[in-house]
């Protein structure tokens, strides 16, 4: 296997951090986006979306989501689970990182990519050129804020995202507490103290990994 990638990017951190937990060591190289090689011919024959992370398999097979890569690797790499270790942990898993995605990262993405001006002409990833629309800024402002209260809601009840044990969904709010701090200049609320209070229990999990 082969991944390419962009370390300090989101969504490659949401899959480094999924291998550094596990301890999956893949032959990998760093596609530049500051430089825009990710829509370079070359890697545009690896993946014709433009778009990193991308897992090239054995047999040639390329996967370009987070997601699948990491349901892959857990299928590979089963020990320490992070995808779940029940039909109902697994169901937990993929819920709340798909509600994070959608409430919270495609938040902080409408508010970073339409209102920052180094993506004008860019404002959706990839390769296809799509202008930027300011109102959206709004927009996710609004849904971010709607996005913390569910998870901190969430959080109220169980001691991570998926329930008892912490997970892909607890790496990916890791990130995204970080990505909406940098990129949307909307860290997470201090009235969200479940989140808070979450954070060094998530930190420890991570690390004593």
């Amino acid at each position: 296997m082969k991944l390419y990638t962009y370390d300090p990017a989101p969504n490659p951190k949401r899959l480094g951090m999924f291998m550094a937990y596990k301890g999956i060591d893949i032959e990998t190289v760093q596609v530049d986006m500051m430089t825009q090689e990710q829509l370079g011919e070359a890697y545009l024959e690896v993946n014709p979306l433009g778009t990193v992370p991308a897992l090239v398999l054995d047999d040639g097979t390329t996967l370009t989501e987070v997601i699948g890569c990491c349901n892959y690797l857990e299928s590979l790499y089963p020990e320490k689970p992070l995808m779940g270790s029940t039909d109902l942990e697994r169901a937990q898993v993929i819920s709340w990182d798909h509600l994070l995605f959608v409430s919270v990262f495609m938040a902080v993405a409408e508010i970073f990519r339409n209102g920052n001006p180094n993506f004008a002409g860019r404002a959706l990833p990839g390769a296809l050129g799509i202008e930027q629309i300011p109102a959206l800024v709004e927009r996710g402002q609004r849904r971010l804020e709607a996005g913390w209260r569910t998870v901190d809601k969430r959080l109220g009840e169980a001691d991570f995202l998926a329930g008892d044990n912490f997970s892909l969904a607890d790496i990916d709010l890791m990130i995204l507490a970080e990505f909406a701090g940098w990129a949307a200049k909307s860290p997470v609320p201090e009235d969200c103290a479940n989140i808070l209070d979450w954070m060094p229990r998530a930190k420890a999990s991570f690390e004593g990994s």
